[in-house]
């Protein structure tokens, strides 16, 4: 007998009603299998769950009052798109918010980076068509004759 009812229940909505309670459903997680709308999942409990939310869109009650029914009895977790509002929103806005602060930190490092390449001097790479080799630099730097040397030098020979 509680069968029948059942049937007799499911087939007194309309089909507007039917794609209704599917985008409903659509939306209501499955609290056993994590992470499935309760129209996928063939869990007993979200067969139960589909079943009231056709039984309370034929009792004319509004999207916002089944979410309401369904998140004071689960919580706001059984919500597959929880509302954009109150506490919510700190967890909506933490990953855009997280992704301009890095964005920011690169762009900073960038132009650090790019303003030290600009600052160092010319003349500290000697001829552009050879690599840079530290230890050959080191050598000519300690190899070349000093300024007090060079004029020391000029003297002598202009003697």
């Amino acid at each position: 007998m509680a069968c029948s009812l059942l049937l007799s229940g499911a087939l007194a909505i309309t089909p507007a009603q039917k794609a209704r309670a599917n985008a409903l459903g659509n939306n209501l997680r499955c609290p056993i299998c994590t992470g499935l709308p309760i129209t996928e999942s063939t869990n007993d409990l979200s067969v139960q769950m589909l079943r009231e939310v056709r039984k309370q869109i034929a009792a004319g009650h509004s999207n916002r009052e089944i979410y309401a029914y369904f998140t004071a009895r689960y919580g706001n977790f059984v919500l597959l798109d929880p509302p954009k509002e109150g506490r919510n929103l700190l967890l909506w806005g933490t990953p855009p918010a997280a992704l301009a602060a890095g964005g920011a930190v690169l762009w900073k490092v960038l132009r650090r980076r790019r303003q030290a390449n600009e600052s160092t001097p010319a003349a500290a790479t000697p001829n552009s068509d050879e690599p840079f080799d530290s230890f050959l630099a080191k050598v000519r730097r300690e190899t070349r004759p000093s300024a007090r040397q060079c004029r020391e030098q000029d003297t002598e020979s202009h003697a």
